[in-house]
């Protein structure tokens, strides 16, 4: 397992890696995971650092991109999978395998399990894991297993070999942060004291397929009002309830760093290929500008504006207490919203939760009327009220 921050060397560790087993002959059926099927193409294969990048040119392997193989001059091959379709790990034979950002692996159990199930030949199978680390469930179990030999690095360790302007912006926006301890520094974190949602509530109740039959689904978004390296992401989330109205599903995370143009593109895809009923927007940045941004990409969006009145924590702590009750399931992993929610705690100002802001206001729609949210009125009446209906669920 090699733990490390952003621009160690990775995967050029894994490359590395692969080519001396193959040239030794030590290994000559090999799997080659990445979280998508294009990263493992683009990244562990044909990328600056990846399979056909390292060794002498005479020793490098030929690669069929359409039938997804590298064949060496000694025979040995290597055959690249997908961390988000575990299935296809299912039915092949290996004797060693290269997992790469194995933390950031949609379905990272049921992945991981069927390519170990695959290491069955060879007298000595081995798995080489490259990783910025998240604290998910796998990645405990791992670096539990006697079996494990970690190897853990610093962005900073590689720093003369990286541009002097990333160094620099590192330091200035990251160093000593929670995100910059883990990205940087590679260190696995724990849950947050008095965090509203922790990684083992979310894991208890992820699935890893659609409900059979969906019934209501929406589309909410959290505007970013610039787009600039400094910029808030914009908050889109994709959730739906089950036929019969009683479980909510998380389907994905699209959030990201868009322009207004960009992020409405996104939410009206999102909002045909899903089929959804309804694109949720919060206006309070943008105003009308929110609606007339989307209709300019589909006017027959079927869209609701909500202006927050009360306080994000107030919102929050509700979809929270859905979450406990096992109302709520994530499809798949969502790391960068599931970390949002589990470093969120009541009372903190530690930078915009634009993921964890999408979120709430898709599961208010589909769990809770938001009327009294989303009044001018600060009765804290509205929210007692509210108390007491989490409890009809």
């Amino acid at each position: 397992m090699i733990l490390a921050g952003r621009g160690w060397g990775k995967t050029r560790s894994g490359a590395e890696w692969v080519r001396e087993q193959v040239e030794s002959g030590r290994f000559r059926r090999i799997a080659l995971v990445a979280e998508t099927a294009a990263e493992a193409r683009s990244i562990m294969v044909e990328g600056p650092s990846g399979i056909l990048s390292v060794g002498p040119p005479n020793k490098r392997p030929r690669w069929e991109p359409s039938k997804k193989l590298l064949t060496w001059p000694n025979g040995a091959i290597a055959m690249t999978y997908s961390g988000d379709e575990p299935n296809q790990l299912r039915g092949p034979q290996h004797d060693a395998a290269w997992a790469d950002e194995v933390a950031k692996w949609k379905y990272a159990r049921e992945a991981w399990d069927n390519l170990e199930m695959g290491l069955r030949v060879g007298p000595d199978p081995r798995i080489v894991a490259t990783t910025t680390p998240r604290p998910i469930p796998l990645l405990h179990t791992l670096l539990a297993d006697p079996m494990t030999r970690t190897t853990r690095g610093s962005t900073y360790d590689n720093r003369e070999n990286l541009a002097r302007g990333y160094v620099d912006r590192l330091l200035k926006q990251y160093e000593g942060t929670r995100l910059g301890r883990q990205e940087i520094d590679a260190e696995l974190l724990e849950d947050v004291p008095g965090a509203l949602w922790t990684h083992g509530l979310i894991e208890a109740a992820r699935v890893h397929g659609f409900p059979a039959e969906r019934g209501r689904t929406v589309i909410a978004i959290d505007p970013a009002v610039t787009c600039n390296e400094d910029s808030s992401e914009t908050g889109i989330v994709v959730a739906c309830l089950d036929a019969g109205e009683q479980q909510g599903y998380v389907l994905e995370d699209l959030s990201g760093r868009y322009t207004p143009k960009g992020w409405a593109e996104k939410a009206v895809q999102a909002y045909d290929y899903y089929e959804a009923d309804l694109i949720v927007g919060e206006a309070n940045n943008g105003g009308d500008l929110v609606e007339s941004t989307l209709r300019a990409v589909n006017a027959q969006v079927n869209y609701r504006s909500v202006h927050a009145r009360r306080g994000k924590y107030m919102r929050a702590e509700p979809v929270a207490a859905l979450y406990e009750r096992k109302l709520v399931h994530h499809v798949g992993l969502w790391p960068e919203l599931e970390e949002q929610m589990c470093c969120y705690v009541p009372g903190a100002r530690a930078g915009s939760p634009d993921r964890l802001d999408a979120l709430v206001w898709a599961l208010f729609e589909l769990f809770i009327d938001p009327a009294p949210w989303v009044s001018d009125d600060d009765d804290d009446d509205d929210y007692e009220k509210y108390r007491v209906r989490i409890s009809d669920y």
